[in-house]
């Protein structure tokens, strides 16, 4: 009696991109230590001009030619997972535990927030159908428009969209609001709580982990304003993170001298 085959795990690479030769800000080598030091037999492989085929798509050229290495980013993640599978990250994502589990799915991702799905930590085995999908529709975008107008839809939308038109996601708005759908017809792909790589309350400006969560995006400290109180917790990035808000809160205060 022959058992049946055992789903693939998803490998212990982890992707990541680096565009445009900038050298790493102190929160993208620090998210980096926090991979080393919870996934250390994992292979960290990162992405850039160098050896990324820039010309996979029209797309991705006009993309790098633009200047706009998030969006060549957007492409190479995609491409990195459907081709090697593994687990993409942002190098402004911290680790807060091992990865492991995660490993059993086939595919996973997890709410930005009650509207989107994050595509800052995305986890794959290779040649999955959903990655397979989205570099398909890559292939028949474009960048620029006619008019030389950058298209700055991010794959967080167009991932979104895919997932709820195509396949049934209902997002956590839509349950709120009382919407009934059919689930993710997708069944191979795991879509995880908001907790778990993306603890962030938007309106209240507060990084928020729970015992669920595996790591934090710190949106590259975008959300910071001098004008509003920092966000609490996630040591020892945080101390870096409110040395910087306390630095621009001083000069403000002078100005009004």
């Amino acid at each position: 009696m022959t058992q049946d085959p055992q789903p693939a795990m998803i490998p212990k690479i982890i992707h990541c991109c680096w565009f445009g030769g900038s050298p790493k800000t102190d929160l993208a080598q620090r998210c980096i230590a926090s991979w080393k030091r919870y996934c250390p037999d994992y292979e960290i492989r990162e992405w850039n001009e160098r050896n990324f085929d820039l010309d996979l798509n029209g797309y991705c050229r006009q993309a790098y030619d633009s200047q706009k290495w998030a969006f060549v980013s957007d492409v190479a993640r995609i491409w990195a997972l459907h081709r090697f599978g593994g687990i993409y990250m942002d190098t402004d994502v911290e680790v807060r535990r091992p990865l492991d589990p995660l490993l059993e799915n086939e595919a996973f991702a997890g709410f930005e927030s009650a509207e989107y799905v994050g595509t800052c930590l995305l986890g794959a085995t290779a040649g999955h159908p959903l990655f397979r999908e989205m570099l398909r529709r890559y292939a028949s975008l474009s960048f620029l428009g006619e008019d030389g107008t950058p298209d700055l839809t991010t794959n967080v939308v167009r991932l979104t969209c895919l997932l709820t038109e195509k396949y049934g996601l209902l997002l956590p708005a839509e349950t709120a609001a009382g919407k009934e759908g059919g689930g993710v017809a997708l069944t191979s792909l795991r879509v995880y709580p908001q907790e778990y790589f993306s603890p962030f309350d938007f309106e209240r400006r507060l990084i928020r982990p729970t015992r669920r969560t595996y790591a934090i995006h710190w949106f590259s400290g975008s959300w910071i304003e001098t004008s509003a109180p920092p966000a609490r917790m996630a040591r020892p990035i945080w101390r870096e993170t409110l040395s910087r808000w306390n630095r621009a809160l001083k000069r403000r205060l002078k100005t009004l001298k």
